[in-house]
């Protein structure tokens, strides 16, 4: 009897186990260090066939900015329950955002450092995200306004602004916390929300600071 041939494992499920290794080695090591001969060794397959799944490095680079990103996007609005206060709502966010973060750190410095650091098309895919999260900030921002006025007092052009703000704050407190031994996903959402909530609070309160008139 001739041997019994193994299973072949599925194209989409071999591609994933391929992106898995390559957000690994590229997280780590970086873009230009990062070889695709690394990458298969860890994948465990052929390089000649991450080639042919996947093309080349830069493409499978992109494929892994767009994946990652797309996960972290998904984490953030799953995080968010709308029935809740304008005040939970937004550390809720907070909060999905940076346990996401945390539990994945190679994809984090995929997309804020590696992606960003390399020029088109790496910083296009990475400013789409960023510019669906600004968005969804933006919305619970506004939420927030409509929550403490019937008419709320801050302006489209402030709540915009403040979202930017805030989604550039949270990038950067989560690759602080993520080089930081011992700080939690938990902290670093309090710690920025501790930040934004106060100011944000007294601009929907009609209590803005104001810049000296000189």
């Amino acid at each position: 009897m001739g041997a019994v041939k193994s299973k072949r494992m599925p194209r989409a499920v071999r591609e994933q186990q391929m992106m898995d290794a390559a957000v690994r080695t590229f997280g780590q090591r970086g873009y230009r260090a990062a070889s695709m001969d690394e990458i298969a060794e860890l994948a465990g397959v052929s390089k000649p066939l991450v080639y042919l799944y996947l093309n080349s490095k830069e493409d499978l680079f992109s494929a892994c900015i767009r994946r990652e990103a797309q996960s972290l996007l998904e984490a953030v609005r799953a995080g968010v329950d709308p029935g809740l206060p304008a005040d939970a709502q937004l550390w809720a966010g907070l909060r999905a955002f940076f346990v996401h973060t945390a539990e994945n750190p190679d994809a984090w410095s995929v997309l804020h450092r590696q992606a960003r650091s390399h020029g088109e098309p790496f910083v296009s895919e990475v400013g789409s995200m960023r510019d669906e999260i600004v968005t969804f900030v933006t919305g619970l921002i506004g939420a927030a306004a409509r929550e403490a006025h019937s008419d709320p007092a801050l302006a489209d052009r402030d709540v915009a602004g403040l979202a930017q703000a805030l989604v550039g704050a949270a990038e950067s407190l989560a690759g602080w916390a993520n080089d930081t031994p011992d700080v939690s996903a938990r902290e670093a959402a309090a710690t920025l929300m501790n930040f934004a909530w106060a100011g944000l609070e007294n601009l929907m309160h009609a209590r803005p600071w104001t810049p000296p008139a000189s």
